[in-house]
């Protein structure tokens, strides 16, 4: 039997990636069946029971109901139900005095996918014959967007300042002297909190950001998916942000619903459109699930009460225990955990680690403890940068015995590396 010969796309999108790796990791059986399994790498939220409570109420009250049939019989708009776009619209504009209607916002199957339709609106060709990139003003950045561009060379990232906060705690900062958006720029991209290292941009760095963007007429997509006031994984003293130079991309993945694929990106009127066009050729519709289970709770301010009371605490408390883990677990060794603001990610750092973080990652699957490793998140740079290969990414949400029984086998395979 003959090969089939595939496209270019097709030879591209079906080859190795690192998100490829961590969705495959998420959904294949351990190396050791007969051992515990620590699950580290991925970002599955946690089980929290009264988020869980909630969803399972909205679910129960959507199946009772005499509109059932229709919710899943029927296609729902290409750009998301309009009760759902409304009700975002008004929180917000209650909320954070946002000027915004039904048509600054859209909802699309799941942020990954908002992202892949942005990404390459403003990255590649242009009419004018130039082509431009996505400007990462600081790396390490979520891997997700790494593969996302048509054009495989669509980003530009910019290496940050890194600032030691003790012997165990580091922060990235956002080198701004080095920051220049010239026209070979078609947007600003930052994730906040940003995954994987749980940073989190101030108000004025946001703002910062935006006026750059601004200024050259581009627009600065800041990814919220772990951000404020849903779900709410924010550690430190941040507000959310918006206005017309700014496209804010949320979700409802991380409040507890990840398998119901809701994406929502809020924008300028222009935008909202060329995105309903492309998500009618894509998708054709949205997924109606996610906005019919939430819209009740998000008009109540139920949704925001939740992140804010019950989210937001939950994953602070985890953070904590597990830089307290990797400080037992870890000791002596030459690592630093980045300053933990916001998400859900113990971002690690090895010092002169003396072999590639992959094949720590490898080393460690062998023995059922899977992390992501650090190489994957640095793309978009120009030149070799070995810290890119001494850091690792933890997700804490899952049961805490497992965290430290990861953190535990992590630290005997290093001794061995470091000590080799």
């Amino acid at each position: 039997m003959s090969e089939f010969r595939l496209s270019s796309f097709g030879r591209r999108y079906s080859g190795h990636t690192g998100i490829l790796d961590l969705m495959t990791d998420l959904s294949s059986p351990p190396a050791d069946p007969w051992a515990p399994y620590c699950m580290l790498g991925g970002g599955n939220p946690a089980i929290i029971p009264e988020l869980a409570a909630a969803w399972e109420g909205g679910l129960r009250a959507l199946v009772d109901g005499d509109g059932f049939a229709r919710l899943v019989g029927a296609y729902d708009s290409q750009i998301g139900p309009l009760g759902f776009r409304r009700a975002i619209a008004e929180r917000f504009a209650e909320d954070y005095g946002w000027a915004l209607t039904e048509r600054n916002v859209a909802v699309v199957n799941g942020s990954q996918t908002a992202a892949f339709y942005l990404i390459n609106m403003f990255s590649g060709a242009f009419p004018d014959g130039r082509r431009r990139k996505i400007l990462l003003p600081v790396v390490p950045e979520y891997i997700g967007y790494a593969d996302q561009g048509l054009d495989p060379d669509c980003f530009s990232a910019r290496r940050p300042s890194i600032q030691m906060l003790g012997e165990r705690s580091f922060k990235y900062r956002v080198d701004f002297g080095s920051l220049e958006a010239d026209d070979s720029i078609g947007a600003i991209c930052v994730s906040r909190p940003t995954n994987p290292t749980g940073n989190v941009l101030t108000d004025e760095e946001v703002r910062a950001l935006a006026a750059i963007a601004g200024a050259r007429g581009i627009p600065l997509i800041l990814d919220n998916a772990y951000g404020l006031p849903f779900p709410g994984i924010i550690f430190s003293d941040a507000r959310p942000v918006w206005n017309e130079d700014i496209v804010l991309c949320m979700s409802l993945s991380k409040i507890g619903l990840p398998a119901l694929r809701t994406g929502i990106v809020i924008a300028r009127e222009e935008l909202i459109e060329a995105l309903s066009a492309t998500s009618a050729i894509v998708s054709l519709a949205t997924g109606s699930l996610g906005p019919a289970v939430s819209e009740p709770l998000l008009r109540s301010g139920e949704l925001s009460r939740l992140s804010r009371e019950v989210v937001g605490p939950y994953y602070r408390a985890k953070s904590r225990r597990a830089l307290e883990i990797a400080e037992e677990a870890l000791g002596d060794l030459p690592w630093a955990a980045h300053a933990s603001e916001g998400a859900i990610f113990l971002w690690l750092w090895f010092k002169d680690l003396p072999v590639p973080s992959r094949e720590l990652y490898l080393r460690l699957k062998s023995r059922n403890v899977v992390v992501l490793p650090g190489e994957g998140f640095f793309y978009g740079l120009e030149g070799d940068w070995a810290h890119s290969r001494e850091c690792v990414r933890l997700n804490y949400s899952g049961p805490e015995e497992l965290f430290a029984r990861g953190l535990r086998i992590m630290a005997e395979e290093l001794r061995d590396i470091y000590s080799a």
